[in-house]
């Protein structure tokens, strides 16, 4: 049988929840109850910050746990070295800080999605330019949702724009309103040494949450 392309297999993940879990921190050791309460929560789209401790053998955990319908990768990718590694462990996912266009178009060629950072309409047609996947509005607290919508009118309506940065369930619905796709949610989701149980029920406030916006436009 025919296995869907990384494309399809990103559009499905956001079509089931377009929140990306930022497991900033995450040890090996709990890398695989985390995700496992993640994924059962809906969570479809996780990202290990290459920051945490021994981020590459987390990644690898998660990503041989779950099945296909989720995308696992890392966060915070600076440097061509790591876009190497995280393809020789079959990462899914490439999320940047920034938009160096270099990164980008090695992600690209390795068959990796990748969600660069950008905070300008200049970045984003750069990053777009090098094969984007998604923009990363970061950081959010600087990208108020009308700095979103005034984004919103000149990029691509296909292109997705997910602010990440200080989102909490409570305010994703200004930012849905001015045109976000998604969200990447950081240490309101997860913060080092948190519980299990804890993370199954603040993936549960923003699932909720989701579910019960305000439509994107």
């Amino acid at each position: 049988m025919t296995q869907p392309s990384l494309s399809a297999r990103f559009d499905a993940a956001f079509a089931a929840l377009p929140l990306v879990a930022i497991l900033r921190g995450l040890t090996p050791a709990e890398a695989e109850p985390a995700a496992k309460a993640l994924y059962d929560a809906g969570f479809r789209l996780i990202e290990v910050p290459l920051n945490s401790p021994d981020p590459f053998d987390s990644i690898a955990a998660i990503r041989n746990l779950l099945p296909k319908d989720a995308l696992v990768g890392a966060g915070t990718v600076l440097a061509l070295d790591q876009v190497d590694r995280l393809a020789a462990i079959g990462a899914d996912l490439v999320v940047m800080p920034h938009a160096d266009t270099a990164i980008i178009r090695a992600a690209k060629s390795r068959s990796m999605v990748c969600v660069p950072g950008i905070a300008t309409a200049t970045e984003a047609f750069a990053a777009l330019a090098a094969g984007a996947d998604a923009l990363k509005l970061f950081p959010a607290e600087q990208i108020v949702p009308p700095v979103v919508k005034a984004l919103r009118a000149v990029i691509p309506h296909n292109v997705r724009l997910l602010p990440v940065g200080g989102i909490t369930p409570d305010t994703m619905g200004p930012y849905r309103a001015a045109g976000a796709a998604g969200f990447g949610l950081g240490s309101a989701l997860y913060s080092p040494g948190l519980p299990v149980t804890e993370l199954t029920t603040r993936a549960a406030c923003f699932a909720q949450a989701w579910a019960e916006g305000p439509a994107s436009r």
